[in-house]
């Protein structure tokens, strides 16, 4: 009998590789999509592609979405697709390097790379969330840059400066210890300092008890309210803390919850029960409303079922 992890990853697979056109940003399934939700799209399958190519055992249902990654990153239109996006196009350009699969025709790639701005990879005028993000992936593209060091950036980051609401304090009606958007800083600061699960945070000592605490009282809410994307993300950011989840009652509830809505089709129907789509919902809308959840869903699964890279 298959673990809940387990069945949460081979359903949000099998789901995920089922609707491969969704992620090809030419395909006629998505030519009427906004040029933002077509290159995020590609951009979020080219992440989870790459993070399940490190584990010890990459999972042989990617295979064909890595097949599509592989093509995406060498066709010129997926660059300019990002010039689309001026608010994001920097980010997306300097991600798209980033995620560029081994052993293809990095001539795009470094294309994107000689067009980035050079005031765009300096801290000038950013956040040091916005810091962070912009290191992690300038490392990992092997770009230049003037961020600072992680060291220096951790203090002021979401994970130990942001300070959970006390009591009358909440930042909603429903007693969430942050906004949304907050929220969303915290895990994903994880997810960079961590790699997605693949190096230690830096974190210690204070730090590092106050960032697990946050992170505990984030995904506790996250249950009681049915908050799935939310819920997924933050089992991977106390994994990437260095906690196990499963083995503490938030964590195991949190998979619970995300077993409870996964579909029979393996989707997982939104980024939470209140915004889920609806069952009448066309192929696109649908793919729209599930696809990041879903993948998130997947990605957290995978990286958490997996040893620990020594």
């Amino acid at each position: 009998m298959s673990s809940p992890l387990e069945q949460l990853s081979s359903g949000a697979l099998g789901w995920l590789g089922g609707n491969l056109d969704f992620f090809d940003p030419f395909s006629a399934d998505v030519r009427s999509a906004s040029p933002l939700a077509r290159a995020k799209a590609a951009l979020e399958l080219a992440l989870l592609c790459h993070c399940a190519d490190r584990l010890a055992e990459p999972p042989r249902a990617l295979d064909e979405a890595g097949a599509l990654v592989r093509k995406l990153w060498q066709d010129p239109d997926l660059p300019r697709l990002f010039a689309e996006v001026p608010t994001y196009g920097s980010t997306y350009g300097l991600v798209y390097a980033a995620l560029a699969p081994d052993a293809i025709d990095d001539a795009q790639v470094r294309k994107a790379l000689a067009g980035l701005d050079p005031a765009f990879l300096s801290p000038r005028g950013k956040s040091p969330y916005q810091r962070v993000e912009i290191r992690h992936y300038a490392d990992k593209a092997g770009v230049r840059h003037t961020i600072e060091p992680y060291a220096e950036l951790l203090p002021h980051s979401p994970l130990v400066a942001f300070r959970a609401a006390g009591p009358g304090e909440a930042p909603s009606g429903d007693g969430a210890p942050l906004t949304l958007p907050q929220a969303y800083a915290v895990t994903h600061t994880a997810f960079y300092l961590g790699d997605f699960g693949r190096t230690a945070p830096g974190l210690g000592g204070d730090a590092l008890a106050h960032a697990r605490d946050l992170a505990e009282r984030l995904l506790r809410h996250s249950v009681e309210h049915d908050l799935w994307d939310l819920a997924a993300e933050l089992v991977l950011t106390r994994f990437i803390l260095g906690s196990e989840p499963l083995d503490t009652p938030s964590g195991a509830a949190a998979v619970e919850c995300l077993v409870r809505a996964q579909r029979p089709d393996g989707a997982i129907p939104g980024r939470s029960a209140a915004s889920a789509a609806n069952p009448s919902a066309s192929g696109g809308e649908f793919f729209r409303t599930a696809y990041h959840t879903t993948l998130v869903t997947a990605l957290m699964a995978l990286i958490v079922a997996s040893p620990r890279p020594s």
